[in-house]
C-alpha cells in the first residue's frame, strides 16, 4: 500500500481550517493541522514525512506565514510551500524559491489544482 502524501495546513481560523482539511483529505492527502507557525515548526521537527506546507499568511504567534515559508525553505528544503491570504498582497519574489501563493477566497478546485501543480513541480 502506498502511503498518502502529507500536507501540513497552518491556519488560525477554525472554519477555514476545517474546510481546507476536508478538501485536502478528499483529494487523497493526509492532513496535519497547526494553528500557528510555532505549532507547525514543532510538527515539522517531529515528522519527516510532511510533503507540503499550506499556510495562511496572517497568523498570530512569533512569525507570519511568509516568515514561516522562508524558515521551512531554509530548514527543510524538499518541503513544498503553498501560501494563502485574503488580505496580503505581495510580490512573488517575496516568497521563497519554489513557493506559491493562492488568494482567498479559493474554491476546492483551486486548492486541488494548486496542490497538484506544486507537487508536480
Amino acid at each position: 500500500m502506498q502511503s498518502r502524501l502529507v500536507v501540513l495546513v497552518v491556519e488560525d481560523e477554525p472554519l477555514l481550517m476545517m474546510m481546507a482539511a476536508e478538501v485536502i483529505t478528499e483529494l487523497g492527502f493526509e492532513v496535519i493541522e497547526a494553528r500557528h507557525a510555532d505549532q507547525a515548526i514543532a510538527i515539522l521537527e517531529k515528522r519527516s514525512d510532511v510533503h507540503v506546507v499550506f499556510s495562511d499568511v496572517h497568523m498570530p504567534g512569533s512569525m507570519d506565514g511568509l516568515k514561516l515559508a522562508h524558515y521551512v525553505r531554509r530548514r527543510w528544503p524538499p518541503v513544498k510551500i503553498l501560501t494563502t491570504s485574503g488580505k496580503a498582497r505581495f510580490a512573488v519574489e517575496e516568497l521563497p524559491s519554489g513557493g506559491r501563493f493562492m488568494p482567498k477566497p479559493y474554491t476546492a478546485a483551486d486548492l486541488g489544482t494548486a496542490l497538484r501543480e506544486i507537487i508536480a513541480a
